[in-house]
């Protein structure tokens, strides 16, 4: 003999119980077989309204990091967000609608594989995603004062491999806030990503990614 489906016994289950709950509650000249009937399906869409499931849109938050600046900031971004971070080991993001990726700056004054972390194995790889509807934003840490001259400049090579992939990217932050000599990720007055430095301004991390989190949100991450 087949077993029912797990979904239908449930379901049967609900039935038999919102049976029980509104039997004694007829009252009017109807028959109680079709007041049963009627009050039984009321009862059972709200049932399935309330306890209906929407999925979540998939968004991964992914990190590299050389001394744990990096991987820290994205553990306050996925407690932010509700997400998990994962230190990035070569995802083709295939499974995702969005993605928030974070890297250090580590090999100060590259013109390419400046983060000195996994994410430069794979930024050719990257590169040839077809990630075409797919919202990305990039983070990174940085020193401010030591490196100046090269503040946060891993965002704009992460940043540009995404966009060579196709992927809508968001989350550009106004370098107005920040006290840096130059940096490669600024394009028109925004970093291409959200830029920290845990070595000298970590009081401010907290009050950042909250902001660029609620940015993100407006700017179609789906968080």
């Amino acid at each position: 003999m087949a077993k029912a489906p797990r979904s239908a016994l449930l379901l049967l289950l609900a039935s038999l119980a919102l049976l029980r709950w509104t039997a004694p509650s007829f009252t009017g000249t109807r028959s109680p077989k079709v007041a049963l009937k009627s009050a039984l399906q009321q009862k059972l869409k709200a049932f399935g309204r309330q306890n209906s499931c929407v999925a979540r849109a998939a968004v991964g938050v992914f990190y590299a990091t050389q001394t744990g600046n990096t991987e820290t900031v994205a553990s306050k971004l996925a407690e932010a967000t509700g997400l998990e971070a994962s230190d990035y080991d070569g995802e083709d993001f295939s499974e995702l609608d969005g993605v928030i990726a974070g890297c250090p700056t580590w090999n100060t004054g590259a013109d390419e594989y400046r983060s000195g972390t996994t994410w430069d194995d794979y930024l050719d790889t990257i590169k040839e995603y077809d990630l075409t509807g797919k919202v990305v934003a990039v983070f990174g840490c940085g020193d401010s004062q030591s490196y100046a001259d090269n503040f946060c400049d891993g965002i704009e090579e992460l940043h540009n491999a995404f966009q060579a992939a196709g992927a809508k990217m968001v989350g550009y932050v106004d370098e107005s806030g920040y006290s840096y000599g130059e940096s490669k990720s600024v394009k028109d007055g925004k970093f291409l990503g959200l830029p920290l430095d845990e070595d000298n301004e970590d009081d401010q991390t907290d009050d950042r990614i909250a902001a660029w989190v609620e940015q993100l949100k407006g700017e179609g991450m789906p968080l």
